[in-house]
């Protein structure tokens, strides 16, 4: 991921982010309040409280109750100030909407495309769509704090990067960042796009849960790390890479990484249609894998679940190491149902420690095909409203 670097914050401004913060949980504050829950004096409260008014962060809610005299103000969070753009880039399709600052979504747009046709045509249709999508939902360029990008392969996060992704040629140290940030003239953040369904289904479904793991079953296989409540990226940003780690099944598969017995070799909705295939059934895709199973096909059925067997003796190894409280499985070959889960849960519950499934649940996403987009606005609006980042903003800011 790459952040917009900012100046330091002015001494009777910095703090006002930590008091931000404090507002996010959409709980209207008087001034009193905020100075009880900070510990701060009204005194020092009030410059901070006026300089995110004065941005439009914060707005006056109503009047309070009082007990005597005039009716204190209370103030609120306003996630209309400004607006993000989020993409969701597949291998074959792309999901873009414009959100408000809890990730709503103001306006959207999905289409087909193929990944492999390069950066350059690509990241020109985004910018394009984006600038649509900011006019669909009545809003300006000027108001966008940032855009988040979701990418099928790996991202070196300090850069933005991508770094030698299997199935994006032309992609490879292209620089991301630069590219969208030149069309639509805001920080521009990118990920791989599993991190960001963590990111996604973390924020909407599980925002109490500090240890989960978010698997992504669809033309390959990855996961995305959510340990002490963070987003875990590892040094270089590749820390996830589910699906190329040696299958106990995997034999002599050979993956597009260019290795033989990864588990995409053997369960990604790729692999599990190509052996259907060798039966005489007709299966190009996951989402023909899909189909094939709820229209009853016991071939397929068997299949999924062995791919749910396979994943879950990978999974098995991380739930030792991580202990997760939560695994989520998503991507397009989970829709399936409960045949690929069924085979994950038989092999983790089978091959782990009960200490560590004592209460581990195992579920199917619930933000499904909308996690991507969900994760990408709420990349930018973790970086965007956080104290550092507002303290500096505030400071640039003309008196």
């Amino acid at each position: 991921m790459v952040s917009n670097e900012l100046s330091a914050p002015s001494t009777s401004q910095s703090g006002a982010g930590s008091l931000l913060r404090l507002l996010l949980d959409g709980r209207p504050r008087t001034r009193a309040e905020l100075a009880r829950a900070t510990g701060l004096a009204r005194s020092t409260v009030t410059p901070r409280l006026d300089a995110l008014i004065e941005a439009g962060l914060i707005t006056s809610h109503d009047e309070a109750m009082s007990t005597g005299g005039r009716p204190a103000s209370r103030f609120a969070f306003n996630p209309a100030a400004r607006v993000t753009l989020a993409a969701d880039l597949g291998a074959t399709h792309a999901a873009v909407a414009v959100t408000d600052l809890t990730g709503a979504p103001l306006a959207t747009r999905r289409a087909d495309l193929d990944i492999a046709d390069g950066p350059e045509p690509i990241l020109d249709w985004l910018v394009e769509t984006g600038h649509q999508l900011l006019a669909d939902a009545g809003r300006q360029v000027s108001d966008l704090v940032g855009v988040g990008i979701g990418v099928p392969g790996p991202v070196e996060h300090s850069t933005g990067r991508l770094t030698n992704p299997p199935i994006m040629p032309g992609w490879d140290r292209y620089d991301v960042p630069a590219k969208v940030g030149a069309g639509l003239h805001a920080p521009v953040l990118v990920d791989n796009d599993v991190n960001v369904m963590a990111l996604g289904e973390h924020a909407t479904t599980f925002p109490d849960e500090d240890h989960l793991i978010f698997v992504k079953v669809a033309t390959g296989i990855g996961s995305g790390i959510i340990s002490g409540g963070r987003l875990h990226q590892g040094a270089q940003g590749s820390a996830g890479d589910l699906g190329h780690v040696l299958a106990p099944h995997g034999g002599d598969a050979t993956c597009r990484c260019g290795n033989t017995g990864c588990l995409e070799a053997v369960a990604s909705g790729a692999a599990v249609a190509a052996k259907l295939r060798e039966q005489g059934l007709d299966a190009q895709s996951s989402r023909d894998v899909v189909a094939l199973v709820r229209a009853g096909n016991m071939a397929a059925t068997q299949a999924v679940r062995q791919a749910g067997r396979d994943i879950g003796e990978v999974l098995a190894a991380c739930v030792s190491l991580l202990n997760p409280s939560v695994i989520v499985v998503g991507g397009s070959l989970a829709e399936a149902g409960e045949m690929l889960l069924a085979g994950v849960r038989e092999a983790v519950y089978r091959r782990s420690l009960p200490l560590a499934t004592q209460h581990l649940r195992i579920v199917t996403s619930q933000t499904g095909s909308e996690a991507g987009v969900v994760g990408a606005a709420t990349m930018v609006i973790q970086n965007a409203l956080s104290p550092t980042v507002i303290d500096a903003a505030l400071a640039k800011a003309p008196a």
